[in-house]
């Protein structure tokens, strides 16, 4: 059954209304709150992004706020713009004034209706608090012809009385009625009892659009919303993030993306360009200073991330066996196989292939999959520049006459650094334990009396390959013998025995010449 409505026309019974208060009920939040310059680039992303209403304030609460309302109504095209007001001719004066100039405009007007809020808070009788609703409509229907009227703290208010509220509003004159789980008190199932039981029982609710405005306080925003559609609301107040009063509100992202996803447990349709809500996040996560936790559905950067090697065997084979829905869909470039210690073989090849090293033989793979594994050990993220690394430094060592083993090191400023190295030389173990000046000479002087040569350093530099403190080191070794000079390379995250690991590719160089099988690209 189609809707009437004085700025949306016709609306059919599928169609969800998507109603944002990112500016209104998000900016409550604590350390939230944004000027008006922020509150604008924010309005104009939420037009782009193709929200029906816009909630841009309480004017009211202050002449920023008044202000903030006022020009948004004046820049927004497309959406509604709205501001609240409670049941107060003060409040709703304001606000028909701050959103006078929009192209549309609606005044959200509200008050409580549970035992709890009208005792305590309130401090007025049932009685009043109807006429207060009825009051309230009416004095709005003189600014504007869409009036939305809120129930505050509706999932726990009297059933009976909530009817009794609604039928006064829609009398009034109100056009949308919003049942909100003001505490995040509800349960699905709790939603999908009253709305279906107020739509049935209040003569006229067939006129109006009634609406959802979960808070998360259980976690159950999002599910309740769409519990909350199933018993027929089809306006859906929702913000950006996730954000607004203590656990936040239902988020936008995740509402949009579950009915674009299962229509066939949610079977409506809505206007937002979800290719822009990715950007849209990052804009308000940049305008507040709070990003969202990495595992947050749909812009969460681990959202469409993958590390264990079960799912990136599964998404290279084909993505939909881990993924519901394409990273493209909301705004992401791609999906990100993250190289870490649950890593298998088959993405750590794929990754090896985008990163150029396609020939790499599978003798030289093993050995750098089992170095990868040990060096995530010791990482939480391995980088792309670390596998570069690491397998630039494994495959120039397929055949070398000198490997490297293990290394032990004491330093510190009482005695004389000391270094006792294990290398095998020609497939026989060898040890050495030397002291030096320092970690990397004791080192380098371990290196000599294994396999003594003439050969002189000419240059040692250290380099990190990524930032933080569990970064690779990546050394350089120069070496002359007889007129020649080589350079050997290392990489680990422990510097000693990065330089000791350049040190051996350095005099493997001297000992025989072999050609790199990594592209010249990569190799550089």
């Amino acid at each position: 059954m189609s809707i009437i409505h004085p700025n949306f026309g016709t609306i059919d019974d599928q169609r969800v209304i998507i109603f944002d208060t990112t500016l209104r009920d998000g900016e409550q939040s604590p350390g939230f709150s944004m000027n008006l310059d922020e509150k604008l680039r924010m309005a104009e992303a939420l037009s782009a992004l193709g929200v029906d209403v816009i909630e841009a304030g309480f004017p009211a609460a202050s002449p920023g706020d008044f202000e903030a309302v006022q020009q948004i109504a004046a820049i927004a095209k497309g959406p509604v713009v709205a501001g609240l007001a409670r049941a107060a001719v003060g409040d709703i004066t304001k606000a028909g004034e701050a959103i006078k100039g929009a192209e549309r405009k609606r005044i959200h007007t509200f008050i409580s209706t549970s035992p709890l809020h009208m005792k305590y808070k309130l401090r007025m009788e049932p009685d009043a608090v109807l006429e207060a609703v009825t009051s309230s409509v009416t004095l709005a229907r003189n600014f504007t012809d869409d009036v939305e009227w809120s129930a505050e703290d509706g999932t726990r208010t009297d059933i009976d009385f909530l009817c009794r509220c609604v039928e006064a509003a829609i009398k009034a004159g109100a056009t949308t009625i919003n049942i909100p789980d003001t505490v995040g008190y509800a349960v699905p199932e709790d939603m999908v009892r009253i709305f279906s039981t107020v739509r049935a029982r209040v003569p006229g609710a067939e006129r109006v659009i009634f609406s959802a405005h979960c808070h998360n306080d259980l976690g159950l925003g999002v599910a309740n919303t769409l519990a909350a559609a199933q018993g027929g609301a089809r306006q859906i107040e929702c913000t950006i993030n996730g954000i607004g009063e203590r656990a936040g509100n239902a988020a936008l992202e995740e509402i949009v993306m579950a009915i674009r996803t299962r229509p066939d447990a949610n079977p409506y349709h809505h206007n937002i360009e979800t290719t822009r809500i990715l950007r849209t996040s990052k804009l308000l996560a940049t305008i507040t200073g709070f990003d969202v936790q990495p595992n947050k559905a749909i812009v969460g950067r681990n959202a469409f991330a993958h590390e264990s090697g079960i799912h990136q065997d599964g998404m290279l084979k084909n993505a939909a066996t881990y993924e519901i829905m394409t990273p493209e869909s909301v705004g992401w470039q791609k999906t990100s196989l993250v190289m870490g210690k649950h890593s298998g073989r088959a993405a750590f090849r794929d990754k090896l292939t985008s990163l150029g090293y396609a020939e790499i033989g599978d003798n030289a793979l093993n050995d750098a999959f089992k170095r990868f594994k040990d060096l995530a050990d010791r990482k939480k993220i391995v980088y792309d520049e670390d596998i570069v690394a690491l397998v630039d430094d494994e495959v120039m060592r397929s055949n070398e006459t000198i490997k490297f083993v293990s290394l032990e090191v004491w330093a510190g400023s009482k005695d004389k650094p000391r270094a006792l190295l294990e290398l095998s030389v020609n497939g026989e173990t060898k040890t050495a334990d030397e002291r030096g000046d320092g970690p990397v000479d004791a080192a380098f002087n371990a290196i000599h009396a294994i396999f003594p040569h003439t050969a002189s350093l000419l240059l040692f530099s250290v380099g990190a390959v990524t930032e933080g403190t569990d970064a690779q080191a990546k050394c350089t070794v120069r070496l002359e013998e007889d007129g020649k000079t080589v350079n050997g390379q290392g990489a680990d995250t422990d510097t000693i025995v990065a330089a000791v690991r350049a040190y051996i590719h350095a005099l493997n160089k001297l000992i025989t010449k072999r050609t790199r099988s990594v592209p010249e690209a990569l190799s550089a």
